[in-house]
């Protein structure tokens, strides 16, 4: 048996049947966590989500088994109403860009916000995909900002997020500041189970856990800001079958596992009022 004993495939101790080395990693950290007094908190936002289809029914069924907050991430020129139909309770709706389309330089790295657009326009972009949104989702859209591509080019455009009643930014790695810009809490992920430079299906156990463990490590030894909630990414229209697998069996083995803490969209980004909300629309 592993040094803390015996442990299920869903992390509860006493069964018979044997997790992986990466999944005792995983257990194995946040009993550090927990033997410390501390809580690992975990959030989850997926990326491209917008029209109806059966890839994101089954995202959204299987939060709501695990009683789980997901953060979506709609594109707004693609956002359909009839998307959310069977959105579960916990779901929260994040803006994922404008219309998704890459607007860098020749050879750069993919944006929608290159640094040739002018502040202004993106802005303006930005308010009509917002706009959209509200129509689509009503009160679960918080107003919140995940670029394309987790990348912001365009100079000055995240100095004025915060002035267009934006209040939250989420990208991909570590963050290195709590504010993005004055006024713009950022709260990244950090764990993307989707291998983009290879098979575009599931990246495998080893990695995806080592991911996260990683930030954790890192957290908890003060190289990464330890307040930083640890953000799982995920991309359910190119999701394979171990994708899903993989996040069932997340969801399964840490949800209600002591030390542990599932936390909501709203939560991580707490302080998106209402009137927030509301100075977004009158632009």
């Amino acid at each position: 048996c592993p040094p803390r004993g015996c442990v299920s495939a869903f992390g509860r101790p006493g069964a018979t049947d044997m997790v992986t080395a990466a999944w005792q990693g995983l257990f194995d950290e946040i009993a550090v966590w927990r033997d410390a007094g501390r809580t690992v908190d975990f959030w989850w936002r997926d990326d491209d989500a917008g029209r109806p289809a059966p890839a994101l029914a089954r995202l959204m069924a299987l939060a709501a088994s695990a009683d789980v907050g997901l953060a979506l991430a709609m594109v707004p020129d693609e956002a359909q109403r009839e998307a959310l139909a069977d959105a579960p309770a916990l779901l929260a709706v994040i803006q994922h860009g404008v219309d998704h389309r890459n607007r860098a330089e020749p050879g750069g790295k993919k944006t929608e916000f290159p640094a040739s657009e002018e502040t202004g326009l993106a802005l303006a972009r930005l308010r009509a995909g917002h706009a959209r949104l509200q129509q689509v989702a009503g009160k679960r859209l918080l107003p919140v900002l995940v670029p394309p591509w987790n990348r912001i080019s365009a100079p000055g455009l995240l100095a004025a997020l915060a002035g267009a009643g934006y209040r939250g930014l989420s990208r991909f790695d570590p963050r290195s500041s709590r504010t993005a810009a004055p006024g713009l809490q950022q709260v990244n992920t950090h764990v993307d189970i989707i291998d983009w430079r290879g098979s575009r299906g599931f990246a495998g156990e080893e990695l995806v856990l080592g991911q996260a463990v990683r930030h954790l490590r890192a957290r908890r030894e003060g190289r990464a800001d330890p307040d930083e909630c640890t953000g799982w990414l995920t991309h359910h229209a190119v999701h394979d079958e171990a994708a899903w697998t993989f996040m069932a069996g997340l969801l399964a083995r840490t949800q209600g596992r002591p030390g542990v803490r599932w936390r909501t969209a709203a939560e991580v980004f707490a302080g998106s009022a209402d009137a927030t909300v509301r100075r977004l629309n009158s632009g």
